[in-house]
């Protein structure tokens, strides 16, 4: 018996790729039962409007697109196969492919970083990811959906979720060959913005309270060295020890000798160059959001133990507003 697949795509934001990324599932193989895009009303958050979609859905499996990808023409095909082929899956999820769509290097960067992290996580996954992911409606359901209250913005909402699919006993797998073209373009203020509020501050203090650090895709031990590595390099240049600043530049590329072989095939020595800077920036962000979300959670510990009290009037800050 063949699986039902219905696609939801957030558009509540009237995005200029819509017609992109809506053609490109049209035309693909397999196409699925049917597209539910919702662009309506305009208040709802993405999380809101992908958990709207849903209650309007019929397939046996939800296939999330946001409305910046473009599918490949066999995303479908390779969907129905995972479940197919895994029928206690839960959840399977893509990347984006090595070849985005916006060519201007912070665009290209953030992409290909995106494309390289996905590439190397291929298997069992402890999280979720809807900017290209599948899941089997009735479990998402069971599970209670995205938490549109705590992620009224794009956030970790699909990371959350995962975990909660986890928690609950479901088997969640990523495969990079499922893929799509990310129609995004990135500026370097949006990039910070994202790493830090977005997904850094959020995510730390996810794995805070679950009292549980993750070890998987941009958060394994190849990872949090090369933060270290951007740190040293960082402190020998502001200490003037070119040693220190040098040694910690060369441990960067070892580490990540793979992902710069990619960002020079696809930009060019000059531009690669660049992009191993916005990397160190990159990793300074996350340090920087590990630290702000340490400091958020202990603070509403205190206020939740009754510790501190948080006075409202000028100057004052809402309760509500320390928690991540």
């Amino acid at each position: 018996m063949v699986i039902t697949l219905s696609v939801v795509v957030p558009a509540t934001d009237t995005p200029e790729t819509l017609g992109r990324c809506t053609a490109a599932i049209s035309a693909a193989a397999a196409p699925p039962d049917e597209v539910i895009v919702v662009d309506e009303p305009v208040t709802l958050s993405a999380t809101a409007a992908r958990n709207a979609g849903v209650r309007q859905a019929t397939g046996e499996v939800i296939v999330f697109v946001d409305a910046d990808v473009e599918v490949h023409p066999d995303v479908f095909t390779r969907i129905r196969a995972a479940f197919d082929t895994h029928p206690l899956l839960t959840a399977v999820y893509g990347s984006y492919d090595d070849a985005p769509a916006v060519a201007t290097t912070v665009s290209a960067f953030r992409n290909l970083l995106h494309h390289h992290v996905h590439s190397g996580g291929a298997g069992p996954a402890e999280t979720f990811w809807t900017g290209l992911g599948a899941v089997r409606r009735d479990r998402f359901l069971s599970v209670g959906g995205f938490d549109e209250d705590r992620y009224p913005h794009p956030s970790i909402e699909d990371i959350e979720l995962g975990r909660r699919l986890i928690h609950a006993g479901g088997e969640i797998h990523l495969d990079p060959t499922i893929q799509g073209t990310h129609l995004k373009r990135w500026t370097m203020r949006g990039m910070v913005w994202t790493d830090f509020a977005r997904r850094g501050v959020p995510w730390t203090a996810l794995q805070i309270r679950e009292r549980r650090a993750s070890s998987t895709l941009n958060l394994g031990w190849r990872h949090r060295l090369s933060a270290l590595c951007c740190l040293l390099v960082l402190v020998g240049a502001a200490s003037a020890q070119p040693f220190l600043a040098l040694g910690a530049l060369a441990n960067l590329v070892a580490l990540n000798h793979a992902f710069y072989r990619l960002l020079v095939a696809r930009l060019g020595l000059v531009r690669a160059v660049a992009g191993i800077g916005l990397h160190g920036i990159h990793h300074l962000t996350a340090i920087a959001a590990v630290g702000s979300a340490i400091v958020l959670v202990g603070a509403q510990a205190l206020v939740e133990s009754g510790r501190i009290s948080v006075r409202r009037g000028a100057g004052a800050v809402p309760r509500e507003q320390l928690a991540p």
